[in-house]
């Protein structure tokens, strides 16, 4: 007797399965429900796991025993930029998922990173079910400098079953999905893209990448409001997350890692966007920084710890008489709400009022700095532009501001005194419970002022 499949509703949104349609998920999705058949194949497979695992056939292993993989057994992907987000290499056996707005370089840099491996001498096997193989191949020409290696093999497949297949027999050493969105797996009969499908691929890739040891690149797309589409289960699996992003009319793109269980989350990556493909930005600094721009209010220098480099950035921000009922507060690459906090800081304890002032923060360049390191000279740019006065270009401003208006300390410092001293600037105004820190080295470079409110801030801003 034929077995009847199953059918299950389940939510775009969360992948939350349910017997019977309903209009809200319990995630708060509305009509995100979607009917799904859960066929016979399916089913059993469950089965059969579950008496694998009642027969005994799993077994446990001592921690201290097991062996493992260091540092020197990653795998270069011969983009510096990119090992460094990474946290020094591609591990063997892990899955990367990418994602990013489209036409922002993810395919790009993933061709990129597979002709190096290539040409190291290991195989690469590159899936798309977005492109057909001559598309992949001009696109290739474009960007590989020095020629497409003969280790750079092409599949252009959407089937699960036969991509797993592919990879066994043609001895992959490196795996490239893109998109895991065009993937469907024939165990079930929703269509490619559906919260079903991506969960039972996203699986299937990590049996492969665990089973046989190989680095697996994902490429995922994202919703309009720039989070990863699909279940959330799919980022729970991978080893780690990265993500793209940058303006179109901006040539720089920056990596981040969100999720990372081989390195820290705090590092980026810097990319320009050029004719030929990526290339790497190793001097940040020198990008956001224009020596031959002249004094202006509004413009204050900042310095930031991002990951393991420190870097400087050009604050600019503007006041002006609001001509509506409410005044703005619009910022770019600053927190907004942070900026209203900084905003009421300087009200209160500098005595300035700005709530008839439009305020517009801008970070120079399109950088988006983590952490609180901007906190002081995002509000002496407002105070500059506001009193119109302009401070000395030589001149970087860091530090934490608190809400009863004192300068906390931040981390990092030594380091990034020495990046400003690199870059040639004579002054720094820091935070005064980071001044004990500094080394004599640093101090004979640069002058260093350190200070213990925005009052004293202001005060010094002011000569």
């Amino acid at each position: 007797m034929a077995k009847k499949s199953k059918t299950v509703f389940v939510c775009q949104e969360c992948g939350y399965e349910s017997g019977k349609w309903s209009g809200k998920c319990i995630c708060g999705a509305w009509n995100s429900f979607v009917e799904e058949k859960v066929t016979p194949n399916l089913e059993d497979d469950r089965r059969s796991r579950g008496s694998s695992l009642a027969s005994g056939k799993v077994s446990v292993s001592k921690l201290s025993g097991v062996e493992s993989r260091d540092d020197k057994n990653r795998i270069d992907t011969g983009i510096n930029e990119l090992n460094r987000v990474l946290g020094g290499g591609l591990v063997k056996g892990s899955l990367v998922l990418i994602s990013g707005e489209p036409g922002i370089g993810k395919s790009t840099m993933i061709m990129q990173a597979a002709n190096n491996i290539a040409k190291m001498g290991k195989t690469v096997l590159y899936v798309t079910g977005e492109e057909s193989e001559m598309q992949l191949k001009l696109r290739a020409d474009r960007i590989c400098v020095g020629g497409i290696s003969d280790n750079v093999l092409v599949l252009s497949e959407t089937n699960m079953e036969a991509i797993s297949e592919q990879v066994s027999k043609s001895n992959a050493e490196f795996l490239i999905i893109d998109s895991i969105q065009t993937m469907y797996s024939a165990q079930l009969d929703s269509a490619p893209g559906s919260v079903s499908q991506v969960r039972v691929c996203g699986n299937e890739l990590m049996r492969i990448g665990k089973s046989l040891g190989i680095p697996i690149f994902i490429v995922a797309h994202v919703t309009k409001s720039g989070e990863l589409a699909g279940p959330k289960i799919v980022e729970h699996l991978v080893d780690c997350v990265l993500h793209f992003t940058g303006e179109r009319n901006h040539e720089l793109r920056i990596l981040r890692s969100y999720k990372n269980r081989f390195g820290t989350t705090s590092e980026i990556g810097a990319f320009e966007m050029e004719e030929e493909g990526l290339v790497e930005v190793t001097n940040l600094s020198n990008l956001f920084i224009d020596d031959n721009m002249p004094e202006a209010s509004g413009s204050v220098i900042a310095s930031v710890y991002e990951g393991t480099r420190p870097l400087l950035l050009e604050i600019q921000a503007l006041t002006s008489s609001t001509n509506v009922g409410f005044a703005r507060r619009t910022s770019i690459g600053i927190d907004s709400q942070r900026l209203n906090m900084l905003i009421a800081v300087l009200e209160r304890k500098v005595g300035i009022s700005l709530i008839n002032q439009d305020v517009y923060v801008n970070v120079v360049g399109g950088l988006k700095p983590e952490g609180t390191y901007t906190d002081l000279s995002v509000a002496l740019a407002i105070f500059s532009s506001y009193r119109d006065i302009c401070a000395r270009k030589d001149t970087v401003f860091i530090g934490e501001l608190g809400l009863t208006g004192e300068v906390r300390a931040v981390q990092n410092i030594d380091k990034i005194l020495r990046e400003i001293a690199r870059m040639g600037y004579k002054n720094a105004v820091i935070p005064d419970a980071n001044t004990s820190k500094i080394s004599e080295e640093i101090k004979k470079k640069i002058k260093i002022v350190g200070v213990k409110s925005i009052v004293e801030a202001v005060k010094i801003f002011q000569k």
